[in-house]
């Protein structure tokens, strides 16, 4: 496919979303119905499509409308480049420009219209003097991180390994389990480094949040919210000791046991009927939430998100807090964590938490913003007075 026939595609992608399917079904259906696109392709088209979902409504701003042909218009000219020597109807790239479409709209970008109306004033307030800065992080592409799995290397040796693989890191300059890829960021799912369990694929911020955890004197530890299971491996190797893994929805753990068997990590999957018999020492919560702070990874949950999805998050996390802090062993660590930037599901809630249960305290608290480094993470350590 040439540049311009991938620009055609990723229009119609977006014209699909705007009809109401979902980035990653619709980006399925046209592979399945374009088997003349290959590997390469198919990446530029997908960058193509979430590039315009970061900044949608700037790029609808910009373009003169919301359908895929407007948007694509609206991204080309926010990266600098003349869409009329892509638009140009020649094979199979898109129609020629219209004469509406050549003059380009007289607007100032505000990395702030790339967000929600509604929820701009919370934005505000969570974020203070880097509000705007952390949603200009927003519309840009997150770096691509891995974790090092203690169990089986070091970071020095995991480095060489994937050098081998064919895949450029270096080391991140303030979480030692992290690594930044700098090239051959496609290459890691298909490396003998990946394969054989000496890294995972993992944000920076992501793995910060469990190394907040004490690593002395562990014996037993609970990840109550585990889903795909990565923040259960990152506790087994940052602890090196069993994790027991928990979801209120067990399918979501399915795939667990193969990447443990990967990792080497000593996971025990753990059926809701079976919970009311364990205390942990660590009790891990990494709670559902808005995914505010990793917004530029999915940039659909920013527009489905409304107020009163927000409320009906808060409501589960607190009922988690409650939950989970009753398998707390008496000198034991209640950690709650989230992947958001947003005041009313991180501080708020903690501090809810403690005006509800005055017996614990906060021991280390650390919010983390997106930006080059990692995602936005929030977590909290608790223990009882």
């Amino acid at each position: 496919m040439t540049p311009a026939a991938r620009f055609q595609a990723s229009i119609e992608i977006l014209d699909d979303i705007n009809e109401g399917r979902s980035a990653e079904q619709a980006i399925s259906a046209w592979a399945r119905n374009s088997r003349f696109a290959g590997s390469k392709d198919r990446a530029a088209v997908r960058d193509n499509v979430y590039a315009v979902l970061r900044r949608k409504h700037t790029c609808a701003t910009v373009g003169g409308g919301a359908n895929g042909r407007a948007l694509m218009i609206g991204l080309l000219r926010q990266q600098g480049i003349d869409p009329a020597g892509i638009f140009t109807g020649e094979g199979y790239s898109p129609m020629a420009l219209e004469p509406h479409e050549m003059t380009e709209a007289d607007v100032n970008v505000d990395p702030m219209d790339d967000l929600p109306d509604w929820i701009r004033d919370q934005w505000d307030q969570s974020l203070g003097d880097k509000a705007r800065e952390v949603a200009q992080a927003m519309r840009d592409r997150a770096e691509v991180f891995l974790r090092v799995n203690l169990i089986l290397s070091t970071r020095d040796a995991a480095i060489e390994a994937l050098a081998e693989d064919g895949i450029v890191v270096e080391a991140h300059p303030t979480v030692e389990t992290a690594l930044i890829v700098r090239e051959g960021a496609r290459k890691v799912a298909n490396s003998i480094s990946y394969q054989d369990g000496l890294v995972e694929l993992q944000d920076a911020n992501s793995q910060a949040s469990v190394c907040v955890i004490p690593r002395e004197a562990v014996t037993g530890v609970l990840d109550y919210c585990a889903g795909g299971g990565g923040k259960s491996l990152a506790l087994a190797g940052w602890l090196d000791t069993t994790v027991h893994a928990h979801d209120a929805f067990p399918r979501r753990m399915k795939d667990l046991p193969t990447r443990s068997n990967r990792a080497q990590a000593d996971i025990v999957v753990l059926d809701q009927e079976d919970m009311g018999d364990y205390s942990f020492d660590i009790v891990f919560c990494d709670v559902p939430c808005s995914g505010s702070g990793s917004w530029r990874r999915d940039p659909e949950g920013k527009w489905s998100l409304s107020p009163e999805k927000l409320n009906e998050l808060q409501e589960v996390q607190r009922d988690i807090l409650q939950t989970a802090s009753g398998f707390v062993t008496p000198e034991g660590y209640l950690a709650y964590a989230t992947c958001s930037v947003l005041r009313s599901e991180n501080h708020d809630q903690v501090d809810w938490f403690i005006s509800e249960n005055p017996q614990w305290i906060v021991t280390e608290q650390v919010q983390f913003v997106p930006n080059t480094l990692g995602d936005g993470f929030f977590v909290t350590l608790l223990k009882r007075r």
